[in-house]
């Protein structure tokens, strides 16, 4: 599938992973969200860079941000209830928002 025009994106800087959060516009003037993940790995003088992307729907949006919730929630709470996850948090440049525009999640 042919990646559409971009119209927001979000980049989320992870060591040597990085994630890509990008809303695009179908030819029907539709939206969809695609999630990318990029790992770098060394080689030569350089680095190569892996790339996994999968396809988010208007109509799987809210399963999908319920069940990783869900998941994430069971982690915190269940397996993980003496870590302190605010140490995780963020920093202003681990985080970048490229091509604001109206478009808002719920």
């Amino acid at each position: 599938m042919e990646d559409r025009e971009q119209i927001y994106s979000k980049r989320v800087r992870a060591g040597k992973r990085t994630y890509f959060f990008d809303v695009r516009s179908t030819r029907s003037n539709d939206y969809y969200l695609t999630i990318t993940e990029s790992r770098r790995h060394p080689q030569g003088d350089g680095f190569t860079y892996e790339k996994h992307k999968m396809f988010l729907y208007k109509e799987d949006f809210d399963k999908f941000v319920d069940a990783l919730k869900d998941a994430v929630d069971h982690v915190k709470t269940e397996l993980m209830p003496e870590v302190d996850f605010s140490q995780f948090e963020a920093k202003a440049d681990e985080v970048d928002v490229v091509g604001e525009s109206d478009l808002k999640w719920d």
